[in-house]
């Protein structure tokens, strides 16, 4: 047993206890990360050096690291962060005495602390006693073989101790089903069984219970069930819910991804393809909305509308929507639906200015309204983090859009959202990991193209006008009417000292914006950073030099 700041971290039974005897639930993962601070106590670890110890072989995002981290504070009541304590651009070190103990032990060994702090040129300190990182690794292969069978089980059995609350449900996360037996395709069905277990475990309102404890766990609201098949040019998963009690299929997906695409993403978009929308449909069952039975249809005949891009398109769309829900007036899908449009429609800019304000005020009443009625509701919470993005509160808009991630991990869209505050907030390298952690899930497809154009906007700023290109044009192929895509696309051929073909795509910009000029182009400047702000002053030089007119 480790013990430290009041705890007992047992090793035999893979749980963390009070001295008292008071047994905490850890999820396993947290429980190992936690096993891993204790045993480098005084070593600031960084976080890859965590998530390539937790999650080995698998490429997840740093909010699991952020979570299990937040589980950890609070099982340990380190609310003033004095336990683990975050070391600034370094990693995390657990600042507490640590001691070793067997069973019964009044008097327990202490672990030896890094005798020094990390020094800038390793940016990791190396612990200072060789026996105890032996000691630490033989410690590590035992408590491995525990934590995932033992903390899961009592978690599982927890359940039946504590009947969720009204809005929670239960998961069991069967085992995914490989359709061959070839090793490749076992592993794969393996790792994205681990990464739905991983992404819905952060979902407040669900339980779950981990693959390899399915068989032996209490009875569940829903098993997840599915299958992997690897065909001669792409991946294809189906997935099921089905209702622990009565066995009756209560939603169904299915998704492919090319074998052509980097193993790590296929990896990332087949879970995200399953992950996104029972996500969505798991968080349509916590609320009561009133859903008229035809406006999935109008939603989806919109955004349709969307993907090709023009005035007369975009008119259209607004229209359908306008007329659903006018119809149908407490419908909160067609009102955040209705919204976003009217977001999108400000955003593009072919509104005169007063039909602007009037559409984003519009905008703003329909999502106050629902957050009122609804204040945990995706689709909801989607829109209002991309309507704080688009009226320039950056701060506001990364707050709501954490709050949506929360709720919906795979969401593309909103990590769009997210990097554009972080672009214009001078976050320029945060902005381009959002827009490639989007890239990662490709979920979902309406939305695709934006995050294209935003790791290549990123890039532009950067000036990696090559990479830029190649995102610019990918996003250009699925939604050539935007009209910026293609100016973005003649600032790098001018910067690269292409300008006839900066001029080409300066001159197709122009065809879908006849009437853009340097004045109307660049996007409201309020609470933009300086660095943005430089880095479109040097953007629109190159703008104007492949054609764009100045006025």
């Amino acid at each position: 047993m480790l013990r430290f700041a009041g705890f007992e971290l047992d090793f035999d039974r893979a749980e963390l206890r009070k001295l008292d005897g008071e047994a905490i639930k850890l999820r396993p993962k947290t429980l190992a990360l936690l096993h891993l601070f204790a045993t480098n106590p005084g070593r600031v670890l960084s976080k890859q050096e965590l998530m390539t110890a937790i999650w080995p072989n698998i490429h997840v995002g740093e909010d699991s690291l952020f979570q299990c981290i937040r589980e950890i504070r609070t099982a340990l009541h380190d609310e003033s962060r004095q336990l683990v304590k975050s070391v600034s651009g370094r990693g995390y070190l657990f600042s507490t005495d640590v001691r070793e103990s067997s069973p019964g032990d009044a008097a327990a060994t202490p672990l030896p602390a890094a005798a020094q702090q990390p020094t800038e040129d390793d940016g990791v300190a190396e612990p200072t006693s060789a026996p105890r990182k032996q000691r630490a690794g033989r410690w590590w292969l035992l408590a491995a073989a525990l934590i995932a069978c033992v903390a899961v089980a009592s978690y599982a059995l927890s359940l039946l101790r504590h009947p969720a609350q009204p809005g929670t449900y239960s998961i069991a996360i069967a085992p995914l089903e490989a359709r061959s037996s070839d090793p490749v395709t076992t592993t794969m069905a393996a790792n994205i069984a681990d990464h739905l277990t991983d992404g819905l475990s952060t979902i407040g309102n669900i339980r779950v219970i981990a693959p390899h404890a399915v068989t032996t766990s209490p009875p569940t609201d829903f098993i997840l069930r599915g299958d992997l098949q690897r065909d001669t040019d792409k991946w294809v998963i189906q997935a099921r819910l089905v209702e622990g009690a009565s066995g009756q299929v209560r939603w169904s997906s299915s998704a492919s991804v090319p074998l052509s695409v980097d193993p790590a993403i296929q990896q990332s978009r087949l879970t995200a393809g399953i992950g996104y929308p029972l996500a969505l449909f798991i968080n349509a069952l916590s609320h009561s909305v009133q859903r008229s039975a035809d406006s999935k249809i109008v939603i989806d005949q919109a955004n349709a509308y969307n993907s090709k891009t023009t005035p007369e398109r975009l008119s259209a769309a607004r229209n359908m929507l306008e007329k659903a829900l006018a119809s149908h007036p407490n419908d909160v899908d067609l009102q955040a639906s209705l919204a976003a449009h009217l977001i999108r429609e400000v955003q593009m800019e072919w509104l005169t200015p007063e039909g602007a304000a009037a559409a984003e005020s519009r905008a703003r009443n329909l999502l106050e309204s629902a957050l009122e009625h609804e204040p945990d509701y995706v689709p909801v919470m989607q829109a209002y983090c991309r309507l704080l993005m688009t009226t320039n509160h950056f701060v506001e808009s990364l707050v709501a859009c954490q709050k949506t991630l929360v709720l919906q991990p795979w969401d593309g869209a909103t990590l769009f959202h997210m990097g554009i505050s972080q672009l214009q907030l001078g976050r320029i390298e945060d902005a381009l990991a959002s827009f490639k952690q989007a890239d990662a899930f490709d979920m979902p497809a309406v939305s695709r193209w934006t995050w294209l154009l935003g790791a290549g906007v990123a890039l532009v700023h950067l000036d990696r006008y090559e990479e830029a290109l190649s995102w610019l044009n990918r996003s250009l192929a699925i939604t050539p009417g935007t009209g910026r895509t293609s100016m973005l696309i003649a600032a790098a051929y001018q910067a690269l000292g292409q300008p006839e073909k900066a001029r080409e795509a300066m001159k197709e910009a122009l065809k879908i914006r006849p009437r853009s000029n340097a004045i109307n182009v660049p996007l409201r400047t309020k609470n933009e950073s300086p660095r943005y702000l430089a880095g479109s002053d040097r953007i629109m030089k190159l703008l104007i030099a492949a054609g764009l007119p100045e006025k």
